[in-house]
């Protein structure tokens, strides 16, 4: 009996933007995927030859990019973050807009000009540091996986690099956003191997293409 495809979502706002657009390709998760106090990760969905799981949205990324899942929706910041070989972004779903953004607090901090270092709280630390080193400045990464925001004012780094949408959440604390460092919609990717050796990755690649084309 074939294996049903695997098709991995991250938990959060983009989930929302694309479940839309996954029951106009087929991919209709059972009820208890919706169920608000459902702790489970994998589902059912109504098409039997597949099944969703849920998870972070980093966790999207390596889940597909070994193999464990066939299909997935990410960000692209996601995407360029791990730069994973195995990973394969065919279709931009025209969903979840918001950018990767360069923060510092609104006082003021030492200029980045002429600098060589800078300490900087986030949680996309290889396009953090690639952003500075083509300012010719090294950036030293305080891994963080949320509340990037408080750390300048507890003095844990001078700037942060975090996702920026409306700009609310760094304007409460204090903040201003001073670069940008990237644009960022929401992708369909693959598993290059999966999309090679199976045709129902492919159809629904292409499927997706029609509905975001």
């Amino acid at each position: 009996m074939t294996k049903p495809l695997t098709f991995a979502v991250p938990k959060g706002r983009i989930l929302d933007e694309a479940l839309p657009l996954m029951a106009r390709a087929g991919v209709v998760p059972e009820a208890g995927f919706h169920d608000k106090a459902n702790r489970s990760l994998s589902f059912a969905c109504e098409d039997p030859g597949l099944r969703v799981i849920r998870v972070r949205a980093f966790d999207v990324a390596t889940f597909v990019a070994h193999g464990a899942a066939q299909v997935g929706i990410v960000g692209a910041d996601v995407i360029e973050e791990f730069d994973y070989s195995d990973l394969y972004a065919p279709v931009d779903l025209d969903i979840g807009y918001c950018r990767l953004s360069v923060a510092e607090p609104a006082t003021g901090v030492d200029p980045i000009d002429g600098a060589t270092h800078v300490r900087v709280a986030t949680k996309y630390p290889n396009l953090t540091r690639r952003h500075f080193e083509a300012r010719g400045v090294q950036a030293e990464c305080v891994k963080l996986n949320g509340a990037m925001e408080i750390a300048p004012e507890l003095g844990l780094a001078g700037r942060i690099v975090d996702l920026v949408s409306s700009g609310q959440t760094l304007k409460d604390n204090g903040l201003v956003e001073v670069s940008t460092i990237m644009e960022i919609t929401a992708r369909l990717i693959v598993n290059r191997a999966a999309l090679k050796t199976d045709p129902r990755v492919a159809a629904l690649v292409e499927q997706f293409r029609e509905i975001a084309g």
